[in-house]
This record gives C-alpha cells, structure tokens and sequence, in this order.
C-alpha cells in the first residue's frame, strides 16, 4: 500500500469501530404501564439534552483486538466531539477531537499494527504520536460528522421497559430499575428517581452479550480545547512528509 494510503486506511477503519448508541429495551405488548411511562419520559430528556457524555464498555469485546470495547465520547447537538476508544486485547486505542469542520484524529501503535496489519509499524513511525489534522470537508474525515452528530443519535432513539424491578443507586443518585428486552437480550434501564427522569445507566446482558453504557453530562459543554499545532500534523502535510503527493 503506498504510504500516504496508510493514514486514510486508519482513519477509514477509525470510523467503522465508533458506534454513538444507547442501549435501549424494545417494547412489548402489556406490562407495567408506570415502567413504560417513566421510561418514556427518560427518553423525551434523551431528545431533549443539548449535550451528552456516553461511556461504553463491551466485555464479551476485550479479548479481541478488533473489537470495540469502551469508549468514552462527550458530543453535542452542533457536531462538536471529543472520544476516546479502546479496542479488545492488545488492539490499542484512539482519541478523536472535532470542533466545526475540523477533526483530530490520535492512534496509538497497537492501533496501527492491528488494523493495517504487515504496515502498521510503518503508520506509526509516519504519525510520530501526532494527532492527523483534516476537515470533514476532506474525504478521509467527511464521515465524522455523522460519528459525532448527537441530533442523529436522538432521532434513532428509543426507550421502552415492561416492568419496575425495585431501586438503586448510580453514582451516587437514586435510580429506579427498569426492565426489558432488546432483540431478545434481557436489558436494564437505570432512571433518576427524581425529576427530571433521565438515563443514567443501559445493561445489556445475556445470549453473548454483555454491555454498559453510561449516559452522564446532560447539557454540559464538550470540552473545547484542541490539539496544539506542534502536537498534530495536517493530513496533506503527512502525505508530503511520506514523498508521496495526493
């Protein structure tokens, strides 16, 4: 592969592994009319936020390097983002930062190696432990808009649970449990006690499945600062660096 391919294939795949998804339980016929409501109004607050911080954590993913198994992502409503992802065994991590049209995006060597196997040492030593800088504008980074778009993620979104099944506590907040399923995988809902009623927590588990995911930072501003210009490296100028032109 020619070198100034390499980075464009990394970022390609950067983009299929960055899931923005909240675990919901599917409706069903009956159940607890009070479950079905609460968790509908957890779900209008869903739509409603201004902003959010997602935390995944997939364990049936951390033996396999190519797999997504956490992530940490703050997003708004106007596109603007900042995530860091780890993949499964030694698949190595990633951070993205977006602001407007412009995207960030950090790998680390396990990174590389994993998913351009026989070239990612050579990836690696190109980048240098630089963030690659580029606009959605340019085709390798076009597809983040969409990776960050919380609006889209709001649109998809559905709540839904058949049964209370008593409270807890999440971090400190009183929560009531709600139960459900989602394509046949027992799923729990965790919602505040008091209002506003919001998500806090999603599980998924059972059939080969085993899924957190954590909702925190309900209209909280994504952090907003961005890599400096000694730390990044613009796309083009990487490709220069390699001796190759676009």
């Amino acid at each position: 592969m020619a070198r100034r391919s390499l980075i464009r294939a990394g970022v390609s795949a950067l983009l299929v592994l960055s899931p923005v998804a909240v675990t919901a339980a599917a409706a069903e016929d009956g159940g607890d009319p009070d479950a079905r409501e609460l968790a509908r109004e957890a779900e209008r607050n869903l739509r409603d936020a201004d902003s959010l911080r997602l935390v995944l954590t997939d364990r049936t993913a951390m033996r396999s390097s190519d797999r997504l198994a956490s992530m940490d992502l703050a997003l708004d409503r106007r596109g603007d983002c900042v995530g860091t992802y780890r993949m499964g065994s030694d698949g190595g991590t990633f951070e993205i930062v977006k602001r407007g049209d412009e995207v960030w995006m950090k790998a680390d060597w396990d990174y590389w190696k994993n998913q351009l196997p026989g070239e990612g040492d050579e990836a690696a030593d190109l980048v240098r432990d630089r963030y690659v800088h580029g606009s959605t504008d340019e085709s390798a980074f076009k597809e983040f808009t969409g990776v960050c778009d919380l609006k889209r993620l709001q649109k998809d979104l559905t709540l839904d649970a058949t049964a209370k099944d008593g409270r807890t506590t999440v971090d400190g907040k009183d929560v009531i449990t709600l139960r459900g399923e989602e394509d046949g995988v027992p799923t729990t809902l965790y919602i505040t006690a008091d209002r506003p009623h919001v998500l806090v927590k999603s599980v998924q588990k059972g059939d080969g499945t085993d899924r957190t995911v954590r909702v925190l930072g309900y209209g909280e501003p994504v952090p907003s600062d961005t890599p400096a210009p000694r730390d990044s490296v613009d796309l083009s100028d990487l490709e220069k660096e390699s001796g190759q032109s676009r």
